[in-house]
C-alpha cells in the first residue's frame, strides 16, 4: 500500500495537527478533488492522489466503504468508522461522512469528510461544526459551482425555502425560486465568482414555505477556493431579517412622516403630505376625509360624531379618476358604513374586501384611522392595500395609529390657523373699506397684497373719504409691524383721519393733528406696558409692542373737481406718481415731514392743478422695495414704466392688480398697498357762484339767484328749502362776517349751498328758548339738510350744508 501511493520525489512528514479534511469522489470512488487539509493529514500530494482508487486510502476491513459509496441511492453517507493509511505507513482511525454534490446518476459526486480521532477525551470540534452547519445551524447555506446550479444547502435552508434535495440540487436560483428576483441574485453570484470577493445584500420574495408573505432575507455570498487559490464555487449564508427590516422601516416611516407634517399650516397641504408620506410605503392609497366645519376653520363638538356629519375628502394618492362624469375629489376607496363607525367610536377599524385587479381603485384590505387631538375627532384616515401587497396585520394597526395621531395635531393647528387667520383678513379688510364706492371727484381702484407672514396681516393702509364742496381726500399709510397689533394700530389711525378729516382740516394741519394723536397713542402704550411689568416682571414684550405707531408714515391729499387743484402733505411717506392724460409720469415732489409719533418741523404742504383724466398713484414702500436685486430706486422706475404703459382699454382696477402682481413676488416679505384715482372736473354748468356785497337786499336776491338756478337743474321740488337755507346763510354773513364773500350752489351728488367770507368766526348750533328773537338759523339749516358743517383755509371760513337731490315726504312737518 505505502509504496503504491508513493510519490516519485519523497517530502517531509507534515504535521497530524489537522483534524478533518475534505475530497470529492466521482461516481467511481475515483478521488476527483483533494483538499490541503487532506495533504496536511494524510501527507499525500494532490498530484499523486487525483483519479486514483479512493481504497488505497483504507487500511483493512474499512476497504469495503468505498463499494459501499458505489452502491449507496440516498443522499448522505455515514458516518461510520474507517482506518486511513498515511502517507508515512501509519494508520489513522477516524470517521467518514459523505454528501452527493451532483445528484445526477451518471454524473454522481460525493462530498467526503475524514476526521481523525487524537484521543479518547477529545472532542471533534471541526466535525461538531460541519455537522451543525448542515443539520443545526439556524442560518440557511447553499453551495453554488462555477455553473451557478445548486450543489450543496443544508438543512435550514431546506425548512427556509420548503425544497427538497431533488428541488434545488443542480438547479439555478431562478430555476427554483419564483418568488423571488431570481436573475439578480445570479448576477451578484457570477460578480462574486468573477472578483473574488464576498458581498451582502438584501432579498426580498416569497418561497413555497411561505407563499402569502413577503420575507427579507440578508443573503451573503463569499467564494470557495481550491488548493490552488481559484475560486470553483460561491457559498450563500441567508438569514432571515424580515421582522428586522419591517421595523426598520416602520420607524423610518414615522420619521418620514414627522418630517413633512408641520412644515406648513395650509390645511390641504397638510392632508396631501400626509397622504404622499404613506403611500406607496404603508398602503398602495391613502384619502384623508374631514368634517366639513374643519374646513372653514371651525371647532367640531367632543364626543361622538353623528351620524349626519357631512364629511369631504381632503387629500388622497395617488389621484383616482373619477368615477362619474362631473364630480370631482372622488376617492378611490369611497366612504360607507366602517367609516362612520370609525369615527363615532373613535377607535381603528379595518374591512377586507374581494380581490381586484392591479389597475383598479381601491384595495382588498383597508385600514380605517380617526384623526382625533385633544378629544376632538377631525376626520378619518382610509389606507387601502391592492392584491399585491399584505393585508393589515396588528403592526400595521399600532403603525397607522402612531401615524395618523402625529398628523391630527399638524391637521388641528392648521385649522385653527386656517380660523385664526380669517378672522383676522377679514378684520383688516374691513378696516381697509370700500373705496371703489368714491365719490364723483375722481373713479379710484385699490389692492392689498399681506406679507407671507404667520396671519398675513401688516400695517399698510389706504382709505378714500369723501369731502365738502364735492372733494375728495386720498389716502395711504405704513404702520410698522405685520402682526395683529399693526393691524389694530393700522385700523386706530385710519379712524383718527376720518375723524379729523370730517372737520375739514387742511392737510398740514390734519397731519399734525394725526402726529399728536400718534404721540399720545404711545404714551398709552407704554403706560400699559409698564402696568403689565408690574404684576408680571416675566411678561414677554413684543419688538412690535415696543415700536407702537411710532415712525408710521402717512400721505395725505385732498383733490378739489371744481378748481380741479390737489393738495398734498407727507409725514414721511413715499412720493405719489402722477400720470397726466398725454402720458406723462412725473413723481410729485411735495414737502416731506418727519414720520408719525417722532417730532420735528411743521408739515407743509404742495398744491397742483391737474387735468380731468390725470391719474394719481398713491402707493407704501412694500409695493417697490421688494423683489430680487430690487432697491429703492429700480423700483421706482418700474413703476413709473408699468403705470405709463398704454391702457389698452384697461380698467382702473385691471391696471392696479396686473401692477401689484408685477412689483410684488409670490411670497412678500412686506405688505403693500396701491391707490389709484382718476381725477374728474366738475362741469361748469353744475355749480354757480355769486358774489355777496354788504346790502341786506342781497339776501332776497341771492334767493331769486338760486330759484332760477334751481329751475335749470330741474330741483323744482328743492326750491323752497335751499331759499330758507340760502337766507339764513347770507344773513349770518351780513350780520357777523367779513367781505369780501359769497355764494355757491353745487349739483353733484347732492345739493351742496356753501357761503364763504373772509371772517374765522365760528357759528354753533344751539336751541332757542320761546322768547328768544333770534337764534334759530342753523337749527332751520341742520333740520332741513342732510348734512352741515364749516371748514377753513387761509382766506376765512366756509359754511356748507348738503341736501339730498329728491326732496323727503314728510321734510317740513317738523318746522
Amino acid at each position: 500500500m505505502t509504496s503504491q501511493l508513493s510519490p516519485s520525489e519523497p517530502t517531509a512528514p507534515t504535521s497530524r495537527s489537522a483534524p478533518e479534511a475534505t475530497l470529492v469522489l466521482d461516481a467511481g470512488s475515483r478521488v476527483v478533488a483533494w483538499s490541503p487539509q487532506a495533504e496536511e493529514l494524510l501527507g499525500h500530494r494532490a498530484c499523486d492522489i487525483l483519479n486514483r482508487p479512493f481504497e488505497e486510502l483504507l487500511a483493512g476491513s474499512a476497504a469495503g466503504i468505498s463499494g459501499g459509496l458505489q452502491r449507496a441511492t440516498g443522499t448522505a453517507f455515514g458516518p461510520c468508522p474507517v482506518a486511513l493509511c498515511h502517507r508515512d505507513a501509519s494508520v489513522l482511525t477516524g470517521q467518514l461522512s459523505a454528501t452527493v454534490l451532483l445528484g445526477a446518476d451518471e454524473g454522481r459526486q460525493w462530498l467526503v469528510r475524514l476526521t481523525v480521532n487524537h484521543g479518547r477525551g477529545d472532542p471533534d470540534y471541526h466535525a461538531a461544526l460541519f455537522d451543525a452547519l448542515l443539520h443545526r445551524a439556524p442560518v440557511a447555506l447553499a453551495v453554488y459551482d462555477a455553473d451557478l446550479r445548486c450543489v450543496l444547502q443544508n438543512s435550514e435552508l431546506q425548512r427556509v425555502s420548503g425544497l427538497a434535495d431533488e428541488q434545488r440540487l443542480g438547479r439555478t436560483t431562478s430555476e427554483t425560486l419564483s418568488g423571488i428576483e431570481g436573475k439578480a441574485v445570479e448576477r451578484r453570484q457570477r460578480e462574486v465568482l468573477e472578483s473574488g470577493l464576498p458581498r451582502t445584500d438584501e432579498v426580498r420574495g416569497m418561497t413555497p414555505a411561505d407563499p402569502s408573505h413577503e420575507h427579507v432575507w440578508a443573503d451573503s455570498m463569499f467564494p470557495l477556493r481550491n488548493h490552488h487559490g481559484e475560486v470553483f464555487a460561491v457559498a450563500q449564508a441567508i438569514l432571515d431579517i424580515t421582522e428586522r427590516v419591517h421595523a426598520r422601516e416602520r420607524l423610518g416611516l414615522v420619521t418620514e412622516v414627522g418630517s413633512r407634517l408641520g412644515n406648513t399650516l395650509d390645511l390641504r397641504q397638510t392632508t396631501l403630505d400626509l397622504a404622499c408620506a404613506t403611500v406607496p410605503l404603508f398602503a398602495d392609497i391613502t384619502c384623508v376625509h374631514l368634517l366639513e366645519e374643519v374646513f372653514d376653520g371651525g371647532t367640531p363638538a367632543p364626543g361622538r360624531v353623528s351620524p349626519h356629519s357631512v364629511l369631504r375628502c381632503a387629500a388622497v394618492r395617488p389621484e383616482l379618476p373619477c368615477p362619474r362624469p362631473g364630480v370631482a375629489a372622488v376617492c378611490g376607496c369611497g366612504f360607507g358604513p366602517v367609516q362612520q363607525r370609525a369615527l363615532s367610536t373613535g377607535a381603528t377599524m379595518t374591512s377586507v374586501g374581494e380581490r381586484r385587479a392591479a389597475d383598479e381603485p381601491g384595495g382588498h384590505s383597508h385600514l380605517y384611522v380617526p384623526i382625533v387631538t385633544r378629544g376632538i375627532t377631525l376626520g378619518v384616515v382610509t389606507f387601502a392595500r391592492g392584491t399585491t401587497r399584505e393585508q393589515f396585520e396588528k403592526d400595521d394597526f399600532l403603525l397607522a395609529e402612531e401615524i395618523v395621531a402625529r398628523a391630527a395635531v399638524s391637521i388641528d393647528n392648521a385649522r385653527r390657523y386656517s380660523r385664526e387667520r380669517a378672522t383676522a383678513l377679514a378684520l383688516q379688510r374691513s378696516l381697509l373699506g370700500h373705496p371703489e364706492a368714491g365719490s364723483s371727484a375722481v373713479d379710484v381702484a385699490a389692492s392689498y397684497r399681506p406679507a407671507a407672514c404667520e396671519l398675513g396681516l401688516g400695517g399698510d393702509w389706504y382709505d378714500v373719504i369723501p369731502l365738502s364742496g364735492a372733494r375728495v381726500a386720498l389716502v395711504t399709510g405704513d404702520v410698522v409691524g405685520h402682526d395683529l397689533p399693526a393691524a389694530a394700530m393700522m385700523g386706530r389711525l385710519r379712524t383718527a383721519v376720518r375723524t379729523l378729516a370730517e372737520l375739514d382740516l387742511e392737510p398740514p394741519e390734519l397731519l399734525a393733528h394725526l402726529d399728536d394723536a400718534v404721540r399720545r397713542m404711545d404714551d398709552e402704550q407704554s403706560m400699559s406696558l409698564d402696568s403689565e411689568r408690574a404684576y408680571s416682571r416675566d411678561a414677554p414684550t413684543s419688538a412690535t409692542q415696543a415700536e407702537g405707531a411710532a415712525g408710521s408714515t402717512c400721505l395725505y391729499a385732498v383733490y378739489d373737481p371744481v378748481s380741479r387743484r390737489c393738495t398734498f402733505a407727507s409725514a414721511g411717506h413715499m412720493p405719489p406718481l402722477v400720470l397726466s392724460p398725454s402720458g406723462t409720469a412725473e413723481f410729485a415732489d411735495p414737502p416731506v415731514g418727519p414720520p408719525l409719533g417722532l417730532g420735528g418741523p411743521p408739515f407743509e404742504s404742495a398744491e397742483v392743478t391737474l387735468p380731468e383724466g390725470t391719474l394719481l398713484v398713491l402707493y407704501t414702500n412694500g409695493l417697490v422695495q421688494q423683489g430680487s436685486g430690487r432697491d429703492l430706486s429700480s423700483g421706482l422706475r418700474q413703476l413709473r414704466l408699468l403705470v405709463s404703459r398704454p391702457q389698452r382699454e384697461r380698467t382702473l382696477q385691471e391696471m392696479c392688480r396686473e401692477t401689484v402682481d408685477a412689483l410684488v413676488p409670490p411670497s412678500p416679505v412686506d405688505d403693500a398697498v396701491l391707490l389709484l384715482a382718476r381725477t374728474r372736473a366738475l362741469n361748469p354748468d353744475a355749480y354757480a357762484t355769486w358774489d355777496i356785497s354788504e346790502d341786506p337786499q342781497q339776501v332776497s336776491h341771492m334767493r331769486a339767484m338760486v330759484a332760477e338756478q334751481l329751475e335749470r337743474w330741474d330741483l323744482d321740488a328743492l326750491q323752497f328749502s335751499t331759499e330758507l337755507v340760502v337766507s339764513e346763510l347770507v344773513t349770518n354773513v351780513l350780520r357777523y362776517g367779513a367781505q369780501p364773500a359769497r355764494l355757491r350752489l353745487i349739483k353733484d351728488r347732492t345739493l351742496i349751498c356753501e357761503v364763504s367770507d373772509s371772517s374765522s368766526t365760528s357759528p354753533h348750533l344751539r336751541r332757542a328758548r320761546t322768547t328768544d328773537e333770534g337764534g334759530r338759523g342753523l337749527f332751520l339749516v341742520a333740520q332741513l339738510t342732510q348734512a352741515w358743517g364749516t371748514r377753513y383755509s387761509g382766506g376765512g371760513k366756509t359754511i356748507w350744508a348738503e341736501q339730498t337731490l329728491v326732496a323727503k315726504e314728510g321734510q317740513f312737518a317738523s318746522l
